[in-house]
């Protein structure tokens, strides 16, 4: 008989206990966070596909690792141990550690990004938006035109070349401060980039003296995929993919609580000696001293080990299956999900199963909700909420191009049966969709609204005559 499900390359060795509150708890819960997933207590959630940022579970060797780490305050060892893997991987000669991506990013545009200047990106993801609109930037993103979300093709992370390089055209090189390709494509379904799609980006960056950097975060997964679908690449290795990847561009920034492996961390990995030092000086105001970052030397220690562990192509090959598996049984209770599934979620269309609520009511948080309300299960919006409002620097109004639900599997942290329980609920939710209602803003602070803001059930009008 041929299995249908991903078995795990791994055994359990530690396990931490889950409680499932009654229905009852739960309304209580969320109407206590005011509607809000964000500010929802762990201890509350059953399963928790928030994200797949720092949620990892650490292997043997990463525990093990824990304990060789040297924490002295300057040149320690562990930030050696770190520093070399990272320019094996990432093929850079200075290596600059960060706590995490959001610190990264907000140390890159604090340096190169002027008031007023653009950054390309082929989505824009959360952070990486907010950070730009702080330093006064302009975000522009330039997916894939061809994208269409049900649409079971490969690549669909890709950057438009053709509208890069009319952008560059119209706007002038002068007015983009840099051009960053997010790998894999979080905001579209966590897609994959081509290699071939890299390489243009990079040819036209280059051409043009324009700084190309990568957007790290799940690189070792989007080279999986690279692997396996792109011709040419099937007979090397992840690592030797992600050198030729990384090669192709200045440098990367990556929250390395993702494909870190790791709990807390993040990079930036760059050649230019002059960039290097000018980063390098912020972040000692800000951060740490430039051989500790803002991390402990057990964190570098421990993101060692996971970077190169990330690399196993059969631990890949799990992870993108255990994927594809959530996917395909939600798509059995008739819910519409962004094909072909990615490399670290399902995204489901809630514009597309909810119809009836409006972008301006949110249907992907009402979708949200009700998964902590069916199922104590804690997911993320990726749509109006979240993408939606106003530059803060220009009153220009944000409009999200898609109403996404994502469901973030965290690394080696669940099992299928898990995932089998999730589409239980999925079910139960279809059946009732109709009867649910939108959600309004009643307070909101001026970036990154959806971390913190309070919202409330929009009232259903009655119609009678």
């Amino acid at each position: 008989m041929k299995r249908n499900q991903p078995i795990e390359p791994h055994r359990i060795k530690s396990i931490e206990p889950i409680k499932l509150l009654n229905r009852h708890e739960r309304e209580a819960k969320i109407k206590d966070a005011h509607f809000n997933i964000f500010k929802l207590d762990a201890e509350d959630i059953y399963i928790d596909l928030l994200t797949d940022s720092g949620t990892t579970a650490m292997s043997a060797k990463q525990w093990g690792a824990l304990m060789m780490g040297d924490e002295s305050y300057a040149g320690a060892r562990s930030f050696r141990h770190f520093e070399k893997v990272v320019q094996e991987i990432f093929v850079k000669e200075f290596v600059i550690p960060c706590h995490q991506g959001r610190s990264a990013e907000n140390l890159m545009f604090s340096t190169v990004v002027k008031p007023g200047q653009y950054v390309l990106n082929n989505t824009h993801f959360d952070t990486t938006r907010g950070n730009t609109l702080h330093c006064g930037g302009v975000p522009i993103d330039l997916p894939s035109s061809a994208v269409e979300l049900l649409d079971a093709e490969a690549f669909k992370g890709n950057m438009d070349v053709d509208k890069l390089e009319q952008f560059i055209s119209e706007h002038g090189p002068e007015s983009i401060a840099m051009v960053i390709m997010t790998v894999t494509n979080n905001s579209v379904g966590g897609q994959p980039v081509s290699m071939a799609n890299i390489k243009e980006v990079s040819e036209v960056c280059h051409r043009h003296g324009l700084l190309f950097f990568f957007d790290a975060a799940r690189f070792a997964e989007n080279c999986y995929f690279i692997k396996r679908d792109e011709a040419g690449y099937a007979g090397k290795s992840i690592e030797e993919i992600a050198k030729e990847m990384f090669s192709y561009a200045d440098g990367a920034m990556m929250s390395a609580k993702k494909d870190g492996m790791a709990n807390i961390g993040g990079l930036i990995a760059l050649n230019d000696k002059q960039l290097f030092d000018k980063v390098t000086e912020l972040m000692i105001v800000i951060e740490g001293f430039c051989t500790y970052g803002g991390l402990a030397g057990r964190d570098l220690e421990v993101l060692s080990v996971g970077l190169k562990e990330v690399l196993d192509f059969d631990y890949l090959h799990y992870r993108i299956g255990q994927v594809a598996y959530l996917g395909a049984e939600i798509q059995k209770a008739g819910i519409p999900i962004v094909m072909p599934t990615g490399g670290h979620a399902v995204f489901i269309d809630a514009g597309r199963l909810l119809p009836h609520i409006p972008s301006e009511q949110f249907p992907g948080q009402t979708l949200a909700v009700e998964f902590y309300r069916e199922g104590g299960v804690r997911v993320v919006e990726i749509g109006s909420l979240m993408f939606g409002g106003v530059d803060p620097n220009t009153g220009q109004e944000f409009k999200a191009p898609h109403e996404l639900v994502r469901l973030a599997m965290p690394r080696r942290v669940y099992t299928n049966s898990h995932y089998d329980y999730i589409a239980e609920v999925v079910a139960r939710i279809v059946a009732r969709k109709e009867k649910l209602t939108g959600y309004s803003i009643t307070r909101e602070p001026r970036l990154l609204r959806h971390f913190t803001c309070d919202l409330e059930p929009v009232k259903k009008v009655s119609m009678t005559v």
